[in-house]
């Protein structure tokens, strides 16, 4: 009987930091695959999204580890100084935009007939849905770099819907309870891993890099394994890797997050904003995926 397996996606992303700018490239996206043994298979396919380059982003008056070097001293580290954090208007919005785009998401799943996911998924036409989807998440970022918030978050909240409509076949796949399950796990450690991020006084750019390099590695080691290897636990354990590499990529993106926070004037804060909150949404997602890969009940 054939199987689909649609969660089987992955993201790549690159990024760098430096004290003037900031540009950032990622990959997100579907490629169905059928396999004549015995199943719907999908391949990491490309949604690349362009870079932001920021003006203006000098760190003038402001210590990336712990707060501001002049003026009122708000701390932007530890546990004691959360409230700080969180109230900061960048960090604030980012973390607003992306649960709106996950409820945008969630909402898309729930009303979207999997029998339309279904076709878009086997027919012709959902080279042209992707297509879509690549467009609108360059566009997004084109806006971002333009200090178009409007546009961008318009865009954002577009793709998330687009999102949700594909994710809408897990629920003729999965059972609801082992979809809550994996969920409130994913939520629980989204949040762990974000607080965290937010909260340590470090610069976790290694940990991105590394985490960026195990990323490149599991879409190689996925597509090498549904083409060549075909191996359950070759890809149980690439789920396990992934589950690290983006529980690592959360806390990377918080702490991005927060010192981005710190060194944006106000004229830019909102497409700061969404250009945070779409990074955080894809950890979000793919961890998710990965989680539900491992602990995925099937009907």
């Amino acid at each position: 009987m054939d199987t689909y397996r649609p969660e089987e996606q992955g993201v790549s992303q690159s990024s760098s930091y430096s004290d003037n700018s900031y540009g950032q490239n990622r990959q997100y996206g579907y490629e169905p695959n059928y396999n004549t043994t015995g199943g719907y298979n999908y391949d990491p396919n490309p949604y690349a999204t362009g870079g932001y380059g920021a003006n203006g982003y000098a760190q003038n008056g402001y210590d990336m580890g712990g707060g501001y070097e002049s003026g009122n001293p708000v701390q932007m580290s530890g546990l004691k100084n959360f409230a700080n954090i969180i109230s900061n208007e960048v960090v604030a919005k980012s973390y607003l935009f992306m649960m709106v785009a996950l409820f945008i998401t969630a909402g898309a799943a729930l009303t979207t007939s999997p029998d339309f996911a279904m076709r878009i998924i086997l027919s012709n036409g959902y080279w042209a849905f992707v297509a879509a989807e690549i467009a609108i998440v360059c566009g997004a970022n084109s806006a971002i770099a333009k200090n178009k918030p409007i546009i961008a978050g318009v865009l954002f909240a577009v793709y998330s819907y687009m999102t949700g409509m594909l994710f809408s076949i897990f629920f003729v796949i999965y059972t609801g309870e082992s979809l809550a399950s994996v969920f409130f796990m994913c939520a629980g450690m989204f949040a762990v891993m974000a607080i965290y991020g937010m909260v340590t006084g470090k610069d976790l750019s290694s940990l991105g890099s590394i985490c960026m390099m195990g990323l490149v590695g599991i879409i190689i080691a996925g597509v090498a394994n549904m083409v060549f290897i075909r191996n359950g636990m070759f890809d149980f354990v690439v789920s396990i890797v992934g589950v690290l590499v983006f529980v690592g990529l959360t806390a990377y993106d918080a702490n991005k997050t927060k010192r981005l926070a710190l060194t944006t004037d106000s004229d830019n804060a909102m497409s700061i904003a969404l250009y945070c909150a779409l990074e955080l949404y894809l950890d979000f997602i793919n961890l998710f995926l990965k989680l539900l890969q491992l602990f995925g009940k099937r009907k």
